[in-house]
Order: structure tokens, then C-alpha cells, then sequence
């Protein structure tokens, strides 16, 4: 089973990371690309890297007869699928072994079994490892569907049977619910993995989301290496995972790690895995899956155990034998992780595209991601775009830690969810150690988005101020005259006026009082500054003329607001539904002439894995939909237009 090439199946921060290690071992790389990633991070730090199609992941990423092609044709002898993708897919390492390739994960029955929730949950009873009360039926009529949610009782969980990450998943509070449930669960698992089966499962009320890291290699051994919170999480994506959990003592980790490594023999499972459990309130746990790969959180149990999870892989796929017994894993500390999505937080979590403008990672925390300054993010893949952890000596260094290198940590150019991050890492719910899954719907059901305060205000003006006259004429320090800079932010304006003073500049802000700022030194995207007496830094980039502001604990975007950005506001609040971002359009629910709600669902745009919600937003008529299901949408494509109702003047 020895191998020296090892083809990385995948794209991003984990590509990356699995470079590093296998570099570090003595191993040569392979990447492969989409069209789109042709200068992503993963190609340029390979040894050898082969395109594989376009953009789209059904003809890149997905396609298996390209990743074989490109493994012959670089004389890679192994294959590391990563996590996503291809990497709980059996078929894909079947396919490896049949080509003589060293598949690094476990075996194709392996993956298939656990792959599929409802035949998991059935092997997992059968070991006695406990399980949540449900449905896991071949039958998936849905009629019996439907049956099997009344018999199970409300709050119900629907789930798609495979996959992963929140997708085909939802939350049914009443029947009535049911059976839309069913049929959008169905139609986004389909789209995302293939297949629409579903299973039905009683909700587990506010539980922690408590996973166990398990290893196994081909030499009978098996261990776990200790447990990782996974609560705070939205849409059933994680976002902030920890190790060990606040909520989980050493005789609780025993019995776990005792359920998850029953539960790794029972399916002869070899290679690294992860098995996810809901642990209640009273300490009862139910097993809930098992991921057959590498975990996205795998570092905070590097952190706290010392070890490399990826070198681990790399050595049991070589045939080598656990270098560790269970006793002699030892634990030190306290790690956290966030994920940085391309995301915006305070519009429903929307994935966003575009381009990163600065991107400067914290040199105080360890920072695994695949990106680069001037990198496109584009609509066709997951918009996790790195992950910031941090180790302390407990759980506060570590939370205290993981804030300063998340304020360190500079990303702009589109929107993201730094500052949701750190609102969450500052909560007292967080801090506490006492949050579950239900953390974010409890503290954060709606965040709003931060109102830079004056002095930041003050500081924007300032910059857009000298880079418009740069634009404009040349840069011109004495003039004595007061510019007026329009700001916008959000969907706010603010009318500031700027003249440069003696010891920097005078700025006053309508309606509030006047502020003297001083820059002390600015190049580079970065600058120091005084304001109010107190010295501080920033992080800026400009973009087509928009200004990027990062002051650490917040970030905001700015722009001058002329005549035809206000001309281009006051038409797009005229019913006009635009897409938010490229993708294709899965469900059209309306047709011109058609009346309808404030709220109801027009169009279903599905882009970076997920599917989006198009709704009216206001009572009216249908005008137009311009599109219909399969198309292929651009930003800023016309959706929909919707005529506001008329109100009866009687009335």
C-alpha cells in the first residue's frame, strides 16, 4: 500500500491543508482545478496540477473520470478526497481502488453504510449505540412519510438520508408543516447529493451537538481522540466548534468515546471519522451520524492533542499501525474554531460573491484557508473561505485568544461574517460555556448590521475625500476649501463635510457635531490615526470607488452617494426582484397576472450549495418572470416584478 503522489480531490483551505502535511511527510501533490480556481492558493502550492472542467462541480469536482484521468496522467499513486465533494461518495473510492489507486479514507462499504442515514441508524442499533427516536423506512412515499411524523410526534426533524451540511434538512414544528417540509427537504437533497431519500426523526429539544473523533487502522486497533463541541450553528451549519466540550466530564467523554468507537468496529471501519451525537440536558446522547472523513473542525483536536489528523491519515493508508494506543492520548487545553464565510449575517446569511479586495490573516492564531488577495469568489462552491482557531490553557485564553486574532484577521471586499463571529465569541451565552444548538435562534434571531459610529464616519469621509481628489485632479493637501462627501452605508446616507486643517482635518457630520482627525501614517491598506485624542489603527482597501473599512472589532463598506446612485435606488424599489448572485434557477412558483402575498416564495435560486428563497415584497400582481426552472441566472438578473396592490380609496 505504499504510495508518493498523493492527488488531493478537492479545492480550497482543505487542499491546502492537506498539502502542507503531505509535503512535510516527503510526499509530491497533485491538485486539480475548475475552470474558475485556475489561480486559486491549491494549484499554484501542488507540484503538478491538472484542470478537470469547468466551474460548475458536476463537470469539475464531481467528475470522477477527470480526477482518475488526471491521477494517470500525473502518475499520482493515492487520492485524498478531502471533505465535501467526493469524499463520502463509495462509488468515487471504488473507483480509485479499481484503478490502482490508494484511496486515503475508509472502504467503499464503509462509506456507503454511514453515508446513508437511515441504513446507519439501523447498523447503530444494531450495536447498541443509542439513537434518536424516528423513522429510517425504505418506504418513502409520502403518505407514509407523513404517517410516520404523526406517530413520531411534534417537533419533528427531517433529514436528507445522505449528505451533509444542513442541506435537506428542516425543523417541523406542526403538522400542517409537514408535508412542505418534505417536499423542499427532497428537492434540495436531490439537487445537492443525488438522491431525495429522506428520513424522519423526533427533534431532540435545545440539545449540544457533541461529535467524537475516532481512528482506525487495518491492524484491528481503534481509539478516539476525545470529543468537539459543535452547538453554535445556523441553518445546521456549524459555526463555531470547540474542543473539549464545556459540557462533557471525563466520565462522559468515556462513555462517548466508548459508543463511537463501537460504533467505528461495528462497520470494520479503518481511516480517520467522526461520530456526531445530540447530548441532552440530562446527559443522555443519541447518535445522530458518521461522517466517513476528515472533519472541517479537525484542527481544535490537533490543538489540544498535539497531533496531525491529516498525517494520521496518510500513515494508516500506507498500512502503518496507530502510533498510539487509548491510553496514552493525552488532552492540553482548550481549542476554538470559527468558520469565515463569504456570507452577509444580517440578510439572512446570504452567500455573497466578488472580489477580495485585502485579505491579511492574523499571525497570532493559526489561520487555515485557500485564498489569496485578488481572488474571485464565485457563486459555484461552498462560501467557507477560511477557518480561524486558537489554543489557550483553558477556555478563556482560548476565547480571549481567538478575539484578538479575529479582530487581526483583515477580509474585505464583500460581505462577511467576521463581525457576526465576534459578537458571538463576546456573548455571555458563549462565554458561560452554556450554549446549545439554539444559541443563535435565541440570541441572534435577527442581527443587525453595526452603525458605524461618528468618528468612523468621520474617518470615511476622510478617505473617500483624498481619494476622489487623487481620481480627479492630483492629490492637493492645502486646499482651504470644505467637500462635501455624501456617505451611504447600508441604507443610510450621511451628509459630511471635509476640510483639511492644521493638524489633519475638520469634519462635520450633519446634525452632529464636528470632528478633528488626524492621520499619522497610511500606505499599504493600512493607517494610524487620532481621533478624539486616542490613536488607533485600520485596514482599508478601495474597489471600483467603494471604501472597505476594517477598525478590528467591526468592518463596513462605504461609497459616495451621487444623483445616479440615487436614481439607481429609487428603481430598485420598484418591484424589481434581481438575483442576489449567479446561479440556477429550481423552482418557479408564480406566473405574470398572478396575485400575490408580502412573503410568498416566487422563484427558488439555488447557488453555493444552497438553495434561496425569492419573495414578494409586498401584496401585488405578478408583471413579469422573465425566468423559468434550469436557467442559468447572473447577478442582478431580473427575477421577477411585482406591481403593488392598489389600495381602495373607500377603505
Amino acid at each position: 500500500m505504499a504510495f508518493t503522489r498523493v492527488l488531493i480531490a478537492n479545492r480550497g483551505e482543505i487542499a491546502c491543508r492537506i498539502m502542507a502535511t503531505a509535503h512535510a511527510m516527503g510526499y509530491d501533490t497533485v491538485a486539480v482545478y475548475s475552470e474558475a480556481d485556475a489561480n486559486a492558493p491549491h494549484v499554484g502550492m501542488a507540484d503538478q496540477a491538472v484542470c478537470i472542467g469547468p466551474a460548475p462541480v458536476a463537470e469539475s469536482y464531481l467528475n470522477v473520470a477527470a480526477i482518475l484521468d488526471a491521477a494517470a496522467r500525473t502518475g499520482a499513486d493515492a487520492v485524498h478526497p478531502g471533505y465535501g465533494f467526493l469524499a463520502e461518495n463509495a462509488a468515487f473510492a471504488q473507483a480509485c481502488g479499481d484503478a490502482g489507486l490508494t484511496f486515503i479514507g475508509p472502504s467503499p462499504q464503509a462509506i456507503e453504510l454511514m453515508g446513508n442515514k437511515r441504513l446507519a441508524k439501523l447498523r447503530m442499533a444494531d450495536a447498541e449505540v443509542p439513537c434518536v427516536p424516528g423513522y429510517s423506512g425504505a418506504a418513502q412515499d409520502d403518505e407514509v412519510l407523513l404517517a410516520a411524523g404523526e406517530s413520531i410526534g411534534f417537533p419533528v426533524m427531517v433529514k436528507a438520508a445522505s449528505g451533509g451540511g444542513g442541506r435537506g434538512m428542516r425543523l417541523v414544528e406542526a403538522a400542517e408543516d409537514l408535508a412542505a417540509a418534505i417536499s423542499s427537504a427532497r428537492s434540495e437533497a436531490e439537487n445537492a447529493f443525488g438522491s431525495g431519500e429522506l428520513i424522519l426523526e423526533k427533534a431532540v429539544v435545545e440539545p449540544r451537538h457533541v461529535e467524537i473523533q475516532v481512528f482506525a487502522d487495518a491492524h484491528g486497533n481503534c481509539l478516539h481522540l476525545g470529543e468537539r463541541d459543535c452547538s453554535i450553528q445556523r441553518r445546521h451549519q456549524k459555526v463555531v466548534e470547540e474542543a473539549p466540550s464545556p459540557a462533557v466530564d471525563a466520565a462522559l467523554r468515556a462513555k462517548m468515546g466508548g459508543a463511537a468507537v463501537a460504533a467505528a468496529q461495528a462497520i470494520d471501519y479503518v481511516g480517520a471519522g467522526t461520530v456526531e451525537f445530540l447530548l441532552g440536558a440530562d446527559g443522555a446522547f443519541y447518535f445522530l451520524e458518521m461522517n466517513t472523513r476528515l472533519q472541517v473542525e479537525h484542527p481544535v483536536t490537533e490543538m489540544i492533542t498535539g497531533l496531525d489528523l491529516v498525517a494520521w491519515q496518510l500513515d494508516v493508508a500506507a498500512g502503518e499501525p496507530l502510533p498510539l494506543t487509548q491510553d496514552e492520548v493525552r488532552f492540553d487545553g482548550h481549542a476554538i474554531e470559527v468558520r469565515l464565510y463569504a456570507e452577509d449575517p444580517y440578510a439572512d446569511f446570504l452567500p455573497q460573491t466578488g472580489t477580495v479586495v485585502a485579505w491579511r490573516p492574523s499571525p497570532d492564531v493559526r489561520v487555515d484557508t485557500g485564498i489569496d488577495q485578488g481572488q474571485e469568489i464565485s457563486p459555484f462552491y461552498d462560501p467557507m473561505v477560511a477557518k480561524v482557531i486558537a489554543h489557550g490553557r483553558n477556555r478563556e485564553e482560548a476565547r480571549r485568544r481567538l478575539l484578538r486574532g479575529l479582530e487581526g484577521t483583515t477580509l474585505l471586499g464583500l460581505p462577511n461574517n467576521r463581525g457576526f463571529l465576534l459578537d458571538i465569541l463576546r456573548h455571555e451565552g458563549f462565554a458561560d460555556g452554556s450554549a446549545t444548538t439554539a444559541f443563535i435562534p435565541d440570541h441572534f434571531p435577527n442581527p443587525q448590521r453595526p452603525r458605524p459610529d461618528v468618528a468612523t464616519r468621520a474617518l470615511a469621509a476622510v478617505l473617500l475625500y483624498r481619494h476622489s481628489a487623487q481620481a480627479r485632479d492630483g492629490w492637493r493637501s492645502a486646499s482651504p476649501f470644505a467637500v462635501a462627501i455624501d456617505l451611504r452605508f447600508g441604507e443610510e446616507e450621511c451628509l459630511c463635510r471635509v476640510m483639511p486643517a492644521a493638524n489633519g482635518y475638520r469634519v462635520v457630520l450633519a446634525e452632529e457635531e464636528a470632528v478633528e482627525l488626524e492621520l499619522l501614517a497610511i500606505g499599504d491598506g493600512r493607517l494610524r490615526y487620532r481621533c478624539g485624542g486616542v490613536v488607533q489603527g485600520a485596514d482599508y482597501a478601495f474597489d471600483c470607488g467603494d471604501l472597505h473599512l476594517d477598525l478590528g472589532a467591526s468592518s463596513h463598506h462605504f461609497l459616495e452617494f451621487t444623483p445616479e446612485l440615487a436614481a439607481a435606488k429609487e428603481r430598485d424599489s420598484d418591484g424589481r426582484l434581481a438575483a442576489p448572485m449567479a446561479g440556477r434557477i429550481v423552482a418557479v412558483r408564480a406566473q405574470a397576472g398572478e396575485t400575490v402575498s408580502k412573503g410568498q416564495v416566487l422563484v427558488i435560486l439555488e447557488a453555493m450549495k444552497m438553495e434561496h428563497e425569492i419573495k414578494a415584497p409586498a401584496d401585488g400582481v405578478i408583471e413579469a418572470i422573465p425566468v423559468a426552472e434550469g436557467d442559468q441566472v447572473e447577478p442582478r438578473q431580473m427575477l421577477a416584478v411585482v406591481a403593488a396592490a392598489e389600495v381602495d380609496a373607500a377603505e
